[in-house]
């Protein structure tokens, strides 16, 4: 059974889009952790990311460190973090958040809630920081 994240690749559960290119996606998490939290995957459904071969896991962080430079141009931050947990959905996918402090990755704590106005605006803007690497 297809993943949800193979279903938004698919375009059967709409997203809020980043970045994109032939093997991968970035999109906003549409329940974040602080402000302009993404995602980033393969297209390629591979539950585990130490699965991927070398050269894809590569190409998956080459990509996540693009949208993440895109990132801290349009949300402010002191910084994009990374965080890969790899149990909540069977297909890899890295969480690139900004960051505020040391609090601002827990997945326990109360998720930001964005209008979809607000989602859209602030995909649309980080797309334009990305085009422009």
């Amino acid at each position: 059974m297809p993943s949800i994240f193979s279903k938004i690749i698919a375009g059967e559960i709409p997203a809020y889009k980043l970045a994109e290119t032939a093997d991968f996606l970035a999109f906003l998490d549409i329940s974040p952790v602080e402000k302009g939290h993404a995602l980033v995957i393969p297209k390629k459904e591979v539950d585990y990311i130490f699965d991927l071969e070398d050269e894809e896991l590569a190409q998956l962080h080459l990509f996540a460190k693009k949208v993440a430079l895109a990132m801290e141009k349009v949300v402010p931050c002191k910084r994009i973090g990374m965080a890969v947990v790899g149990l909540e959905v069977p297909h890899v996918h890295i969480h690139l958040i900004p960051l505020q402090g040391l609090g601002s990755i827990n997945f326990t704590k109360e998720r930001v809630q964005l209008s979809p106005e607000e989602f859209a605006n602030l995909a649309q803007k980080i797309q334009l920081a990305f085009a422009e690497h």
